[in-house]
C-alpha cells in the first residue's frame, strides 16, 4: 500500500485569505467563488471548506484582515504625531498619501461597504474598523471632531479615486483645518 505524504504548509489557511482579497480585487465579491482562491492560493479545492465553514465565513475573515491591517496603518500615522500640528499633517497624509489609499485597498473597501449592507456579519467588521479609526483621531481630537474627520477622510479617498482633479495637499489641509478649528493645519 502507498504511503500518503501530506504537504506540510503551516501558512495555507493565512494563504487563502490573501488569495481571497486578491480574488475580490480582481472579480469583486459577485465574482468570488471557491475554485478562484483556491486556484490564487495554490490550495487544493478541500482546503477551501476544510478551513472555513462557507464562502461568507471566508469573506468575512478576509475583511477582517483588511480592516485590521489599514487600521493598523491608520493608527500608526496618527500615534507617530507628537503635536496637534503633526496631527493635522498625518490626517491630510491619510487623504492624499497613496501608500494608505491605493487603488487597490480603496476597491477592496469599496466591496467591504456593499457586502456588509447586504450581510449583517460584516457591519461588525466595518463598525470594528470605524471605531479604531476614530479611536486612531482621539488621540488628537475632541471625538465629534475626531468624528467628522474619519468621515472626511473615507468621502475624500473616494473621491480622489474617481475624480478627475482630486482635491490636492494644500485643499485637503485647509478642509482639515476647517473641521478642526486649527488654524495650524494651514502652513
Amino acid at each position: 500500500m502507498p504511503t500518503i505524504t501530506r504537504r506540510h504548509d503551516p501558512d495555507r489557511r493565512a494563504r487563502i485569505l490573501r488569495a481571497t482579497l486578491d480574488v475580490v480585487a480582481e472579480h469583486g465579491v459577485a465574482g468570488t467563488t471557491h475554485r478562484r482562491i483556491a486556484a490564487v492560493a495554490d490550495v487544493p479545492l478541500g482546503s477551501m471548506t476544510y478551513h472555513f465553514a462557507s464562502l461568507d465565513d471566508l469573506l468575512t475573515e478576509a475583511f477582517t484582515l483588511l480592516a485590521d491591517t489599514v487600521a493598523a496603518r491608520f493608527t500608526e500615522r496618527l500615534a507617530a504625531a507628537g503635536t496637534r500640528a503633526e496631527a493635522c499633517e498625518a490626517v491630510v497624509d491619510l487623504v492624499v498619501d497613496d501608500s494608505w489609499a491605493t487603488p487597490r485597498n480603496l476597491l477592496l473597501s469599496y466591496e467591504l461597504y456593499a457586502y456588509a449592507a447586504r450581510v449583517p456579519a460584516l457591519r461588525g467588521v466595518m463598525q470594528g474598523w470605524m471605531g479604531k479609526s476614530r479611536a486612531a483621531l482621539e488621540q488628537h481630537f475632541a471625538p465629534g471632531t475626531a468624528r467628522a474627520l474619519d468621515a472626511m477622510i473615507e468621502g475624500l479617498s473616494i473621491h480622489r479615486s474617481v475624480d478627475l482633479e482630486p482635491a490636492g495637499r494644500a485643499e485637503v489641509r485647509a478642509i482639515v483645518a476647517r473641521l478642526t478649528g486649527d488654524a495650524l493645519a494651514l502652513p
